[in-house]
């Protein structure tokens, strides 16, 4: 049986029109293209941005080193605009479009499978999951060591490679990521499991 598209909360910013052409088979939400790293010189890229994102924007980038530059540029220019970060997961494959290994070996939205696409989209189709609280605190995650202790990039590390997301992100991303998408017993054994992987 054929699912329906996702109607989601929030529009769905992506990098290229291929991308846009894959998560439109899985949400029938307005898709906004960025065109790369161009969208950061258009004046009219970003003042769709900000219109279209006056309660919030999800943003699905490729998970490489330019997807998480992507993400820390449109913060910048934002400004005070929720933006709902969600990551493709790191696959190492090849791009069926333009047949050859992706930049740093790991697939792109384009290349990514539809269902799970569809899973990583879903939560943001759910209203009650529109203002759920944070209980990952700046506090909290330094009492967890995820921040102000030695081993703290490490511990972060692990339980990125735990969750599926690009292991670079920073502490304050990591933290978004885990209110946004994480129930806090999620979170409680995510971080055991990464505290684990980590001790070895």
């Amino acid at each position: 049986m054929q699912r329906s598209k996702l109607k989601l909360s929030y529009p769905v910013v992506v990098e290229g029109k291929y991308d846009k052409i894959r998560v439109a088979n899985v949400v029938s939400s307005p898709i906004i293209v960025l065109n790369g790293f161009s969208a950061f010189n258009s004046a009219e890229t970003i003042s769709l941005l900000k219109a279209s994102g006056k309660e919030g924007l999800i943003l699905l980038t490729d998970p490489d080193k330019a997807g998480t530059f992507i993400r820390g540029k449109l913060k910048t220019l934002l400004g005070n605009i929720r933006i709902i970060n969600v990551y493709a997961p790191a696959v190492v494959g090849s791009d069926s479009r333009r047949n050859h290994v992706c930049k740093e070996g790991v697939l792109g939205v384009e290349s990514t499978d539809e269902d799970t696409l569809y899973d990583l989209l879903l939560p943001y189709s759910l209203p009650e999951n529109n203002e759920k609280a944070a209980f990952l605190t700046p506090a909290r995650a330094y009492a967890d060591k995820l921040t102000g202790s030695a081993g703290s990039a490490a511990l972060r590390a692990s339980l990125c490679a735990v969750l599926g997301i690009p292991k670079n992100v920073s502490a304050k991303a990591l933290m978004e990521y885990i209110n946004e998408n994480l129930t806090e017993p999620e979170y409680i054994s995510a971080l055991e499991n990464a505290a684990g992987e980590n001790d070895l």
